[in-house]
């Protein structure tokens, strides 16, 4: 009974996940065009038809229409389904890490900050920009984060104060020096609101995970095609990702190694 209970837990937020991650859809493809993501309803992006009910059902719609619109055939992206499926799979992986009811409250902050990492991934990778809706959740995020924090004791307010300010302030250098050529004000931004939200030791980690995986990948790119142009949105993301679970391990390590 014990493990059918959490296994009963675990596919409503498999399945609230999916939920959301349909809804991080229309953010990706609707925020960059100025575009309601309340008002208009679901439709097709090549006939214009409106998505039917029975069509609504995440992943399951998808496969059962085997990767096509019903009105005029038109072969549906994959992706549509991968962003539902990344989004409900990190729900769940949240959830085991911080605990069903161990720490419910972080779980469901620290999704709904994958949840925005996410829109950031991909619509910074399509369109190389930062929606400021995007952030202002995150900001929000991070204010939720504070206040659960002093009433857990788990953190302090200074370390998130000081978080918002050690990423930002470097980036946003960057980006005045370089006249937004090294790297975009979005950046900066995301990196502002996320310290606001991990705290200082887990937004340097985030950062420096986040610089490295996109220079990298930026290299890898040049070498391929020529073109220096790289959005480095996704890359932060997935840096403050993982600096949400080791970052502050990461840190202490790094600190204890330099004798502090």
């Amino acid at each position: 009974m014990y493990y059918f209970c959490y296994t009963i837990l675990y596919v409503i937020i498999f399945l609230f996940g999916t939920a959301i991650g349909s809804f991080l859809n229309v953010c990706i493809y609707r925020l960059p065009k100025e575009e309601s993501i309340v008002r208009v309803l679901s439709h097709c992006m090549t006939c214009g038809a409106q998505i039917q009910k029975r069509d609504l059902i995440p992943i399951f719609s998808w496969l059962r229409l085997r990767g096509k619109c019903r009105s005029c055939g038109t072969k549906i992206s994959a992706r549509y389904t991968l962003v539902v499926a990344l989004n409900a799979v990190c729900y769940v992986l949240i959830f085991a890490w911080f605990g069903i009811f161990e720490q419910p409250l972080t779980a469901a902050l620290v999704c709904l900050l994958f949840s925005a990492l996410i829109v950031v991934f991909f619509m910074d990778l399509d369109t190389q920009l930062i929606s400021l809706f995007v952030i202002g959740a995150i900001a929000l995020l991070g204010m939720g984060k504070i206040v659960l924090d002093l009433v857990t004791h788990e953190g302090t307010l200074l370390s998130h104060r000081i978080g918002a300010l050690a990423a930002f302030v470097p980036l946003m250098l960057l980006v005045l020096l370089s006249g937004e050529r090294a790297m975009g004000r979005g950046d900066a931004e995301l990196m502002l609101t996320a310290g606001l939200f991990l705290g200082v030791k887990r937004i340097v980690v985030a950062l420096f995970l986040g610089l490295i995986l996109g220079s990298v990948c930026g290299l890898i790119r040049k070498a391929r095609t020529g073109d220096s142009k790289l959005a480095f949105g996704p890359y932060l993301s997935l840096g403050i990702a993982i600096a949400v679970f080791v970052g502050e391990p990461i840190a202490d390590w790094f600190l204890r190694l330099c004798g502090f």
